[in-house]
């Protein structure tokens, strides 16, 4: 076993919820030990302002969404398509520059398994970046190109929810 230190490529993937809380958790230590940190998501619409996103402006913590929302949902697929590869090279600079100690890919396996952008360019990708840079990758479907790359894969699995059992919505500040 080696000693050696090395940036990690974390992925936080499966049906239950807790993905992207788990990722800005690490965001959050490492911001707090005074690391250089950033969010890219994906999918979640541009101008979304969820309380993770709120809490980020005030820490001063980079943050990007690109997106128009639900995916499932969208009228415009190829232009939802161009929004994630758009994102995605917004990444890729980010990922190569020595700019970042960690760094966050929110909902970046939904465009991995939709195949907009292939699993071979983002490992290339990671390969390049620099040796000591973190990249946590959140969301379901996780490729297992990806999964096989990672250092640590975490799956999420969901147990219970109080929407399916109780028909309770999500609510602000738990969940958004």
């Amino acid at each position: 076993m080696t000693r050696e230190r090395k940036g990690l490529v974390v992925v936080n993937t499966g049906n239950g919820k807790g993905k992207t809380t788990a990722a800005l958790g690490v965001l959050f230590r490492a911001w707090g030990r005074g690391m250089r940190v950033r969010v890219f998501q994906f999918l979640k619409h541009t101008g979304s302002r969820f309380g993770e996103s709120r809490a980020a402006e005030k820490l001063d913590i980079p943050w990007s969404a690109l997106g128009d929302g639900f995916t499932w949902l969208s009228k415009d697929m190829d232009r939802t398509r161009a929004l994630a590869r758009e994102q995605w090279e917004r990444c890729r600079e980010a990922l190569l520059a020595d700019d970042h100690d960690v760094i966050v890919l929110d909902e970046f396996t939904y465009p991995l398994h939709y195949g907009w952008i292939p699993v071979d360019e983002v490992l290339d990708t990671l390969r390049a970046r620099p040796h000591m840079l973190h990249v946590i990758i959140t969301g379901r479907n996780a490729p297992e190109g990806l999964i096989a790359f990672a250092d640590l894969v975490t799956e999420m699995r969901e147990v219970k929810h109080p929407f399916r059992e109780q028909g309770i919505k999500a609510q602000p500040g738990l969940e958004y």
